[in-house]
């Protein structure tokens, strides 16, 4: 399946860690939402992102390899992948962008994203 996802991340104390090219990032304790797309195998782009032990390819993989950040939920629709910047435009109302956080390849301010609402997070993902 084709589609796009939200993780919803919890970081459960203040860090930084160097995030690829973007250099070091700090991040507040507290909960995150990832914005990502996958146009085959949706499922094994989000069984990814579980695993510890990984090339690290896109920046999200550099704060999912910290021991203490977890994956609490994951949030998914079939989708074209035009979707996955207009749901991140939809968070940016919402949420706080980490500024160019996993969107290189687009023109949205970030793909990650500080959230209190995971309900309204949740709001998106209603078909």
């Amino acid at each position: 399946m084709k589609g796009i996802y939200c993780l919803v991340i919890e970081i459960p104390k203040n860090m930084s860690t160097i995030v690829g090219k973007l250099g070091k990032i700090k991040f507040e304790k507290g909960y995150y939402t990832y914005v990502g797309s996958a146009q085959n195998n949706l499922e094994k782009r989000i069984e990814r992102h579980f695993r510890k032990e990984k090339k690290k390819f896109w920046h999200i993989d550099y704060l999912l390899e910290n021991p203490s950040v977890r994956i609490k939920e994951v949030l998914s629709k079939k989708a074209n992948k035009e979707e996955e910047c207009k749901i991140a435009r939809e968070i940016e109302k919402f949420g706080i962008p980490i500024k160019n956080f996993g969107c290189s390849d687009c023109s949205c301010k970030s793909h990650l994203f500080k959230i209190n609402d995971i309900k309204q997070l949740k709001s998106l993902f209603i078909i």
